[in-house]
Formats: structure tokens, sequence, C-alpha cells
């Protein structure tokens, strides 16, 4: 039987609606490489730019090969673990997915990688970029994407066997995405070490500013714009109605979604300003723009389930974790220079036990099954649901640290045991750029001290 009309049009807007999220999430690619420039000393950039190039190419092809397989799979053997169909996208366009839905989804597991990179910029081999991102993309991520937002995941909301009765929400990837970006990159910093100089001699903190506070407000403001892809453009479809109601559908919450996930960067972004202002005496424009991500990160889980002021209160304590943790993480001497695993993961952390105490009924219902009349849902513990969906968000939260650390946590000790994972102390002071990729970004720069040619850098080496 031919689709009418009215469905073949439908399904074209969908998929239009599909792929441009998909393209505004890649844009993030582009925030994250100024982002990270601008974050790192100049004689790091080139150094920063290509790891962000590759994570974005490395991630293709491991997610192509078999990391969609790995989250998505489906069939007589799928199980609740892992993905077991559609490698290499065989038998894709099928029943349940076609080629936008697998754009849009690349478009996720190449971020991830994005996130880690930031947590050991400015001290580690090339080589080690390009093995811990094809893993965590063709791997690590898709198992847990598989978990939550497969039908057949064990942690599912759209589970037939539904966890505690709720399922985990994570409706665009708080805990999927920026929990697991940020504990692999904790265990990055961890297992490296510290930049040289970044503390002295007797532990005390030193100041290692990024090179350029415009590249980092460029990419933030393109991070901000890529959001309203990741959160809004989570709903798959736009045109979908809901019954009995009067011009309501997907496009009501996709625009409420907006609003949510503005309010909360905003809120942490203007509460980090204030904040930091308390503790370090003065305005800080890159505080205000990694407060404004926290919040971002925060909010991406529930950022369709929640009421536009509860995004205000998720914002709040983003800000707050993130500038305790930032505060912790000197005293253990993490140095993490993007503040990514403090970011990424302690705001993503927050943000899945937000959606726990905060998610509402009516707007769960709408998300998860299309509006559908007589649906019953576990709302937020704090919006009389129990506690059903906070103890399945508890759960995500714990698995995710735990199969991160088991899977990267070693994948980064035999990088450093076979030596192949930092570089050596005389490259990482002169500067990953003349060191490891034939020159500077720029013709010229504050540390002119150095060696400014490849060829400079060697017959210093050789002397």
């Amino acid at each position: 039987m031919e689709p009418s009309w009215e469905s073949s049009v439908t399904e074209s807007i969908n998929a239009i609606y599909l792929l441009f999220s998909a393209y505004l999430v890649f844009v993030m690619q582009l925030g994250f490489a100024m982002l990270c420039a601008g974050s790192v000393r100049a004689k790091n950039a080139m150094n920063i730019m290509l790891t962000n190039v590759v994570d974005a190419v490395v991630g293709s092809l491991s997610y192509y090969l078999f990391g969609f397989a790995f989250a998505f799979g489906e069939g007589p053997s799928e199980n609740p673990f892992i993905g077991t169909s559609y490698f290499a996208l065989h038998s894709i366009p099928s029943s349940s997915y076609d080629y936008s839905f697998f754009l849009y989804q690349w478009a996720f597991a190449i971020a991830v990688a994005g996130i880690t990179s930031g947590s050991i910029a400015e001290r580690t081999q090339f080589s080690a970029y390009l093995i811990f991102s094809f893993f965590l993309s063709g791997f690590v991520y898709p198992v847990v994407a598989h978990w939550v937002w497969s039908s057949s995941g064990w942690l599912s909301s759209s589970s037939s066997s539904l966890l505690f009765g709720s399922g985990a929400i994570d409706f665009a990837g708080s805990g999927v995405v920026h929990l697991v970006g940020g504990v692999a990159g904790l265990w990055g910093a961890l297992i490296e070490g510290p930049r040289v100089g970044r503390f002295d001699a007797f532990g005390k903190p030193m100041v290692m500013r990024g090179h350029n506070a415009t590249l980092v407000v460029l990419g933030t403001f393109l991070l901000w714009f890529g959001w309203f892809g990741f959160n809004p453009g989570s709903f798959g479809k736009i045109l979908v109605a809901y019954p009995n109601t009067v011009n309501q559908g997907n496009w009501t919450a996709v625009g409420r979604t907006a609003v949510t996930t503005t309010l909360a960067g905003s809120t942490a972004g203007i509460v980090t300003l204030f904040g930091r202002r308390l503790l370090v005496g003065h305005w800080d424009a890159l505080d205000v723009c990694n407060g404004l991500l926290g919040g971002f990160v925060a909010i991406t889980s529930g950022c369709s389930v929640v009421e536009p002021w509860a995004a205000i209160v998720c914002g709040f304590f983003a800000a707050w974790v993130l500038i305790g943790l930032n505060i912790l993480a000197l005293k253990l001497k993490i140095d993490d220079p993007l503040e990514a695993a403090q970011l990424h993961g302690g705001c993503g952390a927050w943000g899945l036990i937000f959606t726990g105490l905060f998610a509402k009924e009516e707007f769960i219902i709408q998300a998860y099954d299309s509006g559908l009349i007589g649906a019953s849902r576990s709302s937020g513990l704090l919006m009389g649901g129990g506690w059903g969906l906070i103890g399945a968000q508890l759960v995500e939260l714990l698995v995710i640290v735990g199969w991160v650390s088991l899977t990267m946590g070693p994948l980064f000790y035999l990088l450093h045991w076979l030596g192949i994972l930092r570089i050596s102390m005389d490259d990482e002071v002169a500067g990953l750029d003349i060191s490891s990729h034939g020159g500077y970004a720029y013709n010229a720069h504050e540390e002119e001290s150095g060696p400014r040619f490849y060829g400079d850098y060697m017959r210093m080496q050789n002397n």
C-alpha cells in the first residue's frame, strides 16, 4: 500500500528536522575547537586544533564500522547490554532507523572524544589521541548509549521492562555523553599527571591561562548555538501531535526544551560570574563561559521533562558544583586545562540527579509516549513521583562511572606503560606545535624565547 501524501510530507519534515539538528550538533565540534584553542598556551594551539579534527574523523570511521551497531543494533539476538547488528550500516535504512538518525547519533559520538581531549591537553602524544578516540567513540560510549537510548537497553525509559518501574531519563545525554567524556578525561589527567610547572615545589598551583580569550568566548557561543540541536533535536521528530490537545505536539515540547536549555545555561553563567567574583576578587569572562557550559551540561538530561523554573534551579546548583569541583581538583593536584572532568563529569552527574528530583509526569509522557492518553510514568521525587526515577538516575550515574573507569582507566594506563601517552619534558616545555607539528600556529606569539621552526628545534635537540 502506497503511503499517503500527508504521511510522506510528515516523514520528510521530520527527516529535515533531524538532519538540521545533526548539523547543529556538528557545529559544536567547531565550538570545541575554538574553546580548546583559546584555553591552551599559544605554543600548543595547532596541536589542540588537530586533535579536534582527529576526534571527528577517527570517530566517524569507528562509529560507522561498529559504534552505531553497538549502540542501536537490534534483531533476534538483541540484548540489554550491547547491540549486535547494523555493523558498517548493514541493513540501514531499516524499519527502525535511517541515515538521518545515524548522522545525528554520529555527531553525539564524536563530541564525547572532544570532551576527553580537553582534560589531557598540552602534554599528550598524538598517537595516544588516535587510539583512545577510536576506542571511546567506537566502543565505550556506544555501550552506554545502548543501555539508556536503545529500546532494548536495561536502563532505557523506552524498554518493555522498566528499571524500578521508571527507567533512567537522560534525554540528550548528561550521563551518556558528558559524564562518559568527563570520567574518561579524569582518568587520563590522573594517569598522565599535571603539566610541567602547573604546581610548584610546595604543591601550590601556578596560573597557566589560555592564550586567547576571544577564541574561548567564540567557542562558547558556538556551543550554545549547537546545543539547540543537541537538546531539542533529541526528540527526533517534530510533527507529532498530542491527542486531545489543541495545537500541541512535539513542536510545543521542542520550544520548551530550547527555553529550559537557555535558562539553565544563563543562570549558571551569572551565578559563576558572581561566585568567582567573591572568591578571586575580579570579573572573569572565562569563568562565565565555563559556567554557561556547566549549566547546559546539567540540563541536558532533563531538558524536555522539567518546567522552565526548574531549569533555573538546575543552573544555579550546576554553577556551584563546577566551582566546588575546580577547588577540589586543585587541592588534589589534578590538572585539567579545560576543566572538562569537573564541567562535563560533575555537572553531568548533577544533571542526572536533578532530573530524578524535578521531572514532571506530563512532560515525561509527552517526550516518551507522544502524549498518550492514560499513560502513567514515574515523575521526580520532589514532584510527588516517589523513589523510582531518582533510583534509576543514581544507578545510571554509578554504572557509567564504573564502566568508563573499567575501560578507559586500563587503556590510559596501558598507553602510559608502553611510553606512548605523555610527551617528554623537553618537548612539553618547547611546545607540542614545534616538537610534533613542524611549527607554531601563529607567526609570532608571546613565547618567542623558544625555537620558531621545526628545524631550529631539531638542531637544539642534537646539540
